[in-house]
């Protein structure tokens, strides 16, 4: 059991009863009782660690992901930061390889409208968890605007992965490292603009809310 989350053992074992499964039936409220019945917990602890439904179910599978992934990273301290963030998306794919329908089917499940919110956050945390590893230390707005980013990147390389057949997913690694210098080439200008702001303004630059909005921008199509 888990000190910050005490169903995590509960969520665990439902998540791998509901796995083989979510390739035919998709995630949906019928699939989450029957993988409730299947793993053999106890019905009501399920309703507590499931207050959401099969949301809660996607967000155990995603943080799963997430989980996988930082096991699987090697120490990054070799690496310069663009060599860190492509390892890391990259890994972060290649851990749902076993899944990949069942990622698909949670990203079409999750593009609704009414639950893009729950997207966005999952994504959120994924970034995250890349960012720290990365070694990032930002706490001013620069936190939010590498995360959002790096969201943006994360939700169009997963969708060219989902349709990638080539070799080794070699198109998927390809078009990753192009939005990985896409951004590298965004944030030195951003520095440069922030730095050339400071120094006519001094320490609060201007422009620093005009490059977290252009950030949030950046990947909204």
């Amino acid at each position: 059991m888990s000190e910050t989350n005490p169903y995590l053992d509960i969520e665990t074992q439902v998540l791998a009863a509901a796995l083989p499964n979510v390739a035919f039936d998709g995630w949906s409220e019928k699939l989450l009782q029957q993988a409730i019945a299947s793993s053999g917990v106890d019905e009501n602890m399920a309703v507590l660690a499931f207050p959401k439904g099969v949301g809660g179910l996607i967000r155990r599978f995603s943080a799963d992901g997430d989980a996988r992934m930082l096991a699987a990273l090697p120490d990054g301290e070799s690496l310069k930061i663009r060599e860190r963030i492509t390892e890391a998306v990259w890994t972060r794919l290649r851990v749902d390889g076993e899944h990949k329908e069942a990622a698909r089917r949670a990203a079409g499940w999750l593009a609704l409208p009414t639950r893009q919110k729950l997207g966005a956050k999952l994504l959120f945390e994924s970034a995250n968890q890349i960012w720290r590893w990365a070694g990032d230390s930002a706490t001013d707005y620069n936190y939010y605007s590498k995360r959002v980013i790096l969201s943006g990147v994360i939700v169009s390389t997963r969708l060219t992965w989902f349709d990638d057949d080539s070799e080794d997913e070699a198109k998927t690694r390809a078009f990753l490292e192009r939005r990985i210098e896409n951004v590298m080439q965004f944030e030195k200008l951003k520095a440069k603009a922030t730095a050339w702001s400071g120094k006519l303004h001094g320490d609060k630059a201007p422009f620093e809310g005009v490059w977290s909005s252009l950030a949030k921008m950046r990947y909204r199509k």
